[in-house]
């Protein structure tokens, strides 16, 4: 490790910059987001401070003396940015005043480089390459943002304010951190990262012994967590996060593996899935397991197929957790039936060919004949039927019985977003025989013109036979 990182109090003195152009304005918004004052030497005579606010400006002097033989008291950095040789000889001097120097893209003429910053107020993270690689850095601070809450910064700050306040109520070093690590991975620091500070305040305010509450392990957490339809790169920048911090994941028979795999190595993974036909887990011990775990003091995700609330079954487990006295919180995930219609360019709604959409179960025969179709028969109301393989025929009758037209175009997309998926396209006519075809599911069922214009439809060029579509018609009628 060459550069050791260090953090600038850039609040001690000003920062001098050197330069012109664009170079020279990036440096002047990074030191401005860093509430830095800067003493701006533009070798042009060029002050161009279009497009900051008021309050930047004000914090900006613009120096029209020489940089060589300025004053430098109290100068806390000296930085180069489009400066030439001027730049050189600036770092120079800077080097025999023992000023920390930095020249844009020359680390010889450097005592300290930028690095590749991830900005969440009170929590700053950098990444260095040692001047080797710019690109990597930015690609590794990109990864990073990608993990980080967006309120993490918030939580710090949290943290902060009660931080002299617990360390007088408990000021045995082990236990404090205790309290503050169930602070943080608890509800309290759940709310803090939703956004929910006054709520996270009371909560914390209401602690009346905090030393009972570093050693208390009967309050857990679960998180409700849609997996999304099988790509885990389909999973939720939140949800990752979740299934990182887990003590245990129950998941269901539809999560795949590659979703598993992201979460913490050492969780503990129960299956709790409930397939047709396949004897499984009942609800109501699935809700008995959740309570146990967290009043055990574990993190427990829910892990769920799609998203919980979209035929997953999570308004009861909640409810449930809820009579428990148990907190929880609910992470969406991308239902199935959009990642579906994404993965094979169907526009759930389109101007003025689709602008209603209803979302539907049907996995058996007789829930499909519990569905009043005949509201479902307005050709610009787009259909999606779950789980509706097996009932594929029921449907069907069901439609045509309302009055959907034979030829209405449907598609049928089994195990969407995975490497194994498949779609099959053709008319509502047709629709047993086309669920026939995707062998095995999970699968959506898309009715509606819109699916028309999807990439299977163009790739089928399904045709039909305008005399076969009379006569079913006809059929349905009678």
């Amino acid at each position: 490790m060459r550069f050791l990182p260090v953090f600038l109090d850039l609040q001690a003195g000003p920062v001098v910059l050197v330069g012109q152009g664009e170079s020279a304005r990036a440096k002047l918004r990074l030191l401005l987001a860093a509430e830095a004052r800067v003493r701006w030497f533009a070798i042009d005579g060029q002050y161009d401070v279009s497009g900051f606010d008021d309050t930047s400006v004000a914090r900006i002097e613009h120096a029209t003396s020489d940089p060589l033989t300025a004053d430098l008291s109290h100068v806390v950095a000296v930085v180069c940015a489009g400066a030439g040789d001027t730049g050189h000889a600036m770092a120079a001097r800077a080097r025999s005043l023992g000023i920390p120097v930095n020249v844009m893209d020359e680390v010889s003429h450097s005592t300290f480089i930028f690095p590749a910053i991830v900005d969440r107020g009170d929590v700053v993270v950098a990444v260095g390459t040692g001047g080797a690689s710019p690109v990597v850095a930015r690609r590794v601070r990109e990864r990073i943002e990608a993990m980080l809450p967006a309120r993490i910064g918030d939580l710090a700050g949290f943290v902060g304010r009660w931080r002299d306040t617990i360390k007088t109520k408990l000021p045995d070093m082990p236990l404090r951190r205790l309290f503050w690590e169930r602070v943080i991975d608890g509800p309290i620091g759940a709310d803090v990262l939703a956004g929910r500070i006054a709520q996270a305040d009371q909560a914390l305010a209401s602690i009346s012994n905090p030393a009972s509450f570093a050693r208390n392990i009967g309050s857990g957490f679960v998180t409700l967590v849609g997996a999304g339809p099988g790509d885990p790169d389909l999973l939720t920048v939140k949800a990752l996060r979740a299934l990182q911090d887990a003590d245990v994941v129950f998941y269901d028979d539809l999560v795949s593996p590659e979703i598993l795999d992201r979460a913490r190595r050492d969780a503990a993974r129960v299956p709790v899935g409930r397939r047709v036909g396949k004897p499984g887990i009942g609800q109501d011990a699935i809700h008995r397991l959740l309570i146990d775990a967290a009043q055990s003091g574990k993190r427990a995700v829910r892990l769920k197929g799609g998203d919980p609330f979209i035929f997953g079954r999570g308004g009861e487990e909640i409810a449930a957790l809820r009579v428990a006295g148990v907190a929880y919180s609910v992470i969406p995930g991308i239902t199935a039936g959009l990642g579906a219609a994404a993965e094979s360019e169907v526009p759930l709604t389109y101007r003025q060919e689709a602008l209603r959409i209803t979302f539907l179960t049907a996995h058996k025969a007789k829930d499909a004949g519990n569905v009043d179709w005949s509201a479902l028969t307005d050709t610009k109301m787009t259909v999606v039927v779950y789980m509706g393989i097996t009932a594929a025929a029921t449907i069907r009758a069901g439609l045509l019985k309302a009055g959907r037209s034979p030829q209405t175009p449907v598609g049928v997309f089994a195990r969407a977003t995975r490497r194994d998926a498949k779609s099959v396209v053709g008319v509502l006519r047709d629709l047993p025989a086309l669920a026939e075809q995707v062998e095995s599911g999970p699968a959506i069922l898309i009715i509606g013109d819109v699916v028309a214009r999807s990439a299977p439809w163009r790739n089928a060029n399904v045709q039909t036979d305008p005399d076969d579509l009379i006569s079913e018609l006809l059929r349905a009628a009678e």
